[in-house]
């Protein structure tokens, strides 16, 4: 029995996905719910399981765009499992075949003899000439190091003396999520009326603490660490409370105003950046949100974000500082009408009650949707967040650390 394979519909509004990579070759055995290809999607990157156990015939190549319900693959379930390695399977299938790829290579041969390594074919000479491009200073790909006609196309003209070292160049089509995402930091530009205020913290309090209680919550909640993230979330959690119209976006003509903190944190994944949210943040304790961040940063780290994980969110964080960035503007993550950007603490001496100290300090950038948060909420909103974390003890613990920690 031939079993058909189709793309499965990865969530709602989605019509296509891209082959990214071939997980088995074509004529290998596979075994059902087996891992054989991943595929993405304008929002994440999922693996596709074979549905049942036989040999598999690819009918899509890596880098296909394929709709949802097209077939990408046949599975033969009456096809025998090989006894000895999946090599031994695999040419199973082309064996009827090998003599006709066999034939012509006596003919395909005769050509290299006519062209040294470097050595330019005459469509690709007439292209060089007309540019202007000694054939030297191009590298070909052609057989024995040819130069071909697509090797001339993409030459550009010296822009002075070569030195000898790899001037090499690689054009590589971006992923489904890649492409998505450049798409929408575009469309958040050109869409909104985005503005970023600055603000810097004094780190010390918090540093403080985690210093203190960072090893007992370790211990007391199974490895989950005691890290910045929870503060920075619960301090946002606190200040989107107090102004609610950061914790809103724009529809059309009208503003849409939550009751509930669904916090977006920006983590990077060998896809790139994703932002899976952090569900009713402003219910969870320390705990809860090291737990769901650690959760999510695993997921996006071996590739298994869903779409429903990156759903929703009304506000994002992002950590730059994780990467050493001292200071940036974040772009909002549409429909979103803000985005809090963290960055890398550096100790500098700053004025504390009249005396000069030297503390960890971090700015803090708020970008934000001028159409829909005024100067005056933005700021504020910004001010609150600094003062939490300021104030940790106080606005975060209730003056009960131990409580707070569940320890």
């Amino acid at each position: 029995m031939i079993l058909e394979m189709k793309v499965p519909s990865p969530g709602e509004s989605i019509t296509e996905v891209e082959i990214a990579t071939w997980l088995v070759k074509d004529g290998d055995y596979v075994e059902k719910d087996q891992a054989i290809a991943e595929v993405d999607s304008d929002k994440a990157t999922l693996e596709l399981p074979a549905e049942a156990s036989g040999i598999i015939t690819l009918k899509a190549e890596e880098g296909d765009a394929v709709a949802v319900g097209a077939v990408v693959c046949l599975i033969d379930t009456e096809g025998a499992k090989p006894e000895g390695s999946d090599s031994e399977a695999a040419p199973a299938a082309p064996v009827a075949e090998a003599p006709k790829a066999v034939a012509p290579a006596p003919a395909a041969a005769a050509p290299a003899a006519t062209y040294a390594s470097g050595t330019p074919s005459p469509a690709a000479r007439k292209i060089l000439d007309e540019k202007n491009i000694a054939s030297t200073a191009v590298k070909g790909t052609g057989k024995d190091g040819r130069i071909t006609k697509d090797d001339a196309v993409n030459a550009t003209p010296s822009m002075g003396t070569p030195t000898g070292g790899s001037r090499a160049s690689e054009r590589t089509k971006l992923s489904m999520l890649r492409r998505k995402v450049a798409e929408r930091l575009v469309t958040a530009k050109n869409e909104t009326a985005m503005l970023t205020t600055f603000n810097e913290v004094n780190m010390t309090p918090i540093n403080l603490i985690r210093n203190e209680y960072k090893e007992a919550f370790k211990a007391k909640h199974a490895g989950v660490g005691l890290g910045y993230m929870s503060f920075f979330t619960k301090a946002v959690t606190r200040a989107l409370k107090l102004y609610p119209d950061v914790n809103s976006m724009m529809d059309g003509d009208y503003k849409i105003a939550y009751d509930f903190c669904d916090i977006s944190i920006a983590v990077s994944g060998p896809k790139g950046l994703m932002v899976p949210v952090v569900r009713n943040a402003e219910n969870l304790t320390f705990r809860g949100v090291e737990a769901d961040i650690k959760r999510l940063a695993i997921r996006a780290r071996d590739g298994q974000i869903t779409v429903d994980d990156m759903t929703g969110g009304t506000f994002t964080i992002t950590n730059g500082g994780v990467f050493g960035s001292m200071l940036s503007t974040p772009i909002i993550n549409p429909p979103q009408s803000g985005i809090l950007g963290m960055h890398n603490i550096i100790e500098r001496p700053i004025a504390v009650n009249g005396k000069v100290e030297i503390h960890p300090m971090m700015y803090v950038a708020l970008s934000y949707d001028h159409r829909i948060i005024d100067g005056k909420e933005s700021v504020g909103f910004l001010v609150a967040v600094k003062e939490a974390l300021e104030n940790p003890m106080e606005l975060l613990l209730d003056n009960d650390p131990k409580k707070a920690f569940e320890l």
